[in-house]
């Protein structure tokens, strides 16, 4: 099996630069002392300490802190990160902390002006095929190298399904168990026409295609379905999978069974109704869909529908994660026939993804990864981690058949 090395990271734009707004900074650093008093966080500045105690969070450079986020709310809280304006002995419990409270943090006064300050999506992350194809670019062709340094040896990017407590040896293991669950749920055996939507690096169509099943697995990513490919061929399994490059929107036919592992994340708002009328129309009289799906309150998603955050920016281009109720208002033709939660999995996950991370920091630096770009995807790993564990953030595994 060969990996591919991605393109270098650049310093990213304007992390180097310190927004002039001395007003917004003067908002920030009022409403940013006041917010922490309360907190069970210890801030330490230069001279001296704030908070109700816990977690360290350590104001480097404070004036450049208060400046980028009362310039950029949330992106300029992560941009400080980044640039190192801030540092946390340990950042998932200081972003815990920080997620839990997160609806509390501004004064409600201040959220009624929310949307005046927020910035938009920008139009072209909104979601049509380019878009889509662009976004997606982004994020999973940076190098499959990069995340096999921190992924397991199933090179699966989603949450694993845990028996038991959460160690790296255990990992492999409960991604496939989490796969198992899937296929199980969707009914998927020998004979089985099985759609999957989102490849990832493979480990599904592998697992389904031993079972008997023949796979039509598609993907946005050259990089992931070259190893894919590569993995499927090395398996002797390529008559019974195949993987194609094609958006969800080109593929025709009818399958027995649909798989879909965290990529409805990537479909953008506007596009759940074409997403799941996608599903309806491609799955067969008396088949099963199978998806995993993370979520937001649908409050928060509310909130955020049009905003351009951090994660949106530097992560996950055009991104948008849906709520429970969401999903249930786009099925279109489906239903819901059961559901379960990994929230606990994923914050184990993610945790264990972190980690391994940390130790490789390395090798990533080898493949032409710099110190801005470590310091975004530590956050990335630590924001998510955090995000589950405060119960800000929920995925789950839903089964879906057609209204009756």
């Amino acid at each position: 099996m060969t990996l591919t090395t991605g393109r270098s990271a650049a310093f990213w734009p304007g992390v180097d630069t310190v927004p002039p707004s001395w007003l917004r900074g003067a908002l920030a650093r009022r409403l940013f002392l006041h917010a922490v008093r309360r907190l069970p966080l210890t801030v330490e500045l230069p001279g001296g300490r704030l908070g109700a105690g816990g977690p360290v969070m350590r104001l480097r450079r404070p004036e450049a802190f208060y400046r980028r986020v009362g310039t950029g709310g949330l992106i300029g809280f992560g941009e400080a990160y980044m640039a190192r304006d801030w540092e946390a002995d340990d950042l998932p419990a200081v972003l815990t902390v920080m997620a839990e409270r997160l609806a509390t943090l501004i004064p409600p006064g201040l959220q009624r002006l929310r949307r005046l300050a927020v910035r938009r999506v920008p139009r072209d992350e909104l979601g049509d095929r380019e878009d889509t194809r662009r976004n997606v670019h982004r994020h999973y062709d940076l190098s499959n190298d990069l995340f096999a340094a921190f992924l397991d040896e199933t090179l699966t990017y989603s949450a694993a399904l845990f028996d038991g407590p959460a160690s790296w040896e255990t990992l492999a293991g409960a991604q496939r168990a989490k796969i198992d669950r899937l296929l199980d749920q969707a009914g998927v055996g020998p004979g089985t026409r099985l759609l999957e939507i989102g490849t990832g690096w493979g480990e599904l169509a592998l697992r389904a295609a031993r079972r008997g099943a023949a796979v039509v697995s598609i993907t946005l990513s050259r990089e992931q379905r070259e190893l894919a490919r590569a993995r499927v061929a090395d398996a002797g399994l390529s008559d019974r999978a195949e993987i194609l490059l094609a958006d969800y929107r080109e593929v025709s036919g009818r399958y027995d069974a649909i798989v879909s592992v965290e990529m409805v994340e990537a479909v953008g708002a506007r596009y759940w109704p074409v997403y799941f009328a996608a599903l309806e129309r491609l799955l067969a009289p008396g088949g099963r869909v199978a998806i995993q799906a993370i979520t937001m309150p649908h409050e928060r998603m509310l909130a955020t529908l049009d905003t351009h955050t951090w994660v949106r920016k530097y992560i996950f281009p055009g991104g948008m994660l849906p709520s429970v109720s969401a999903i249930e208002d786009n099925l279109g033709g489906l239903r819901i026939t059961d559901r379960l939660s990994l929230r606990a999995d994923y914050a184990e996950t993610l945790r264990l993804w972190r980690e391994r991370y940390l130790e490789r920091v390395d090798a990533v630096g080898a493949l032409g990864f710099d110190e801005t770009f470590h310091r975004m995807w530590t956050l990335y790993l630590a924001y998510s981690e955090a995000g589950f564990r405060s119960r800000y953030l929920d995925v789950w595994q839903f089964t879906l058949g057609r209204r009756s």
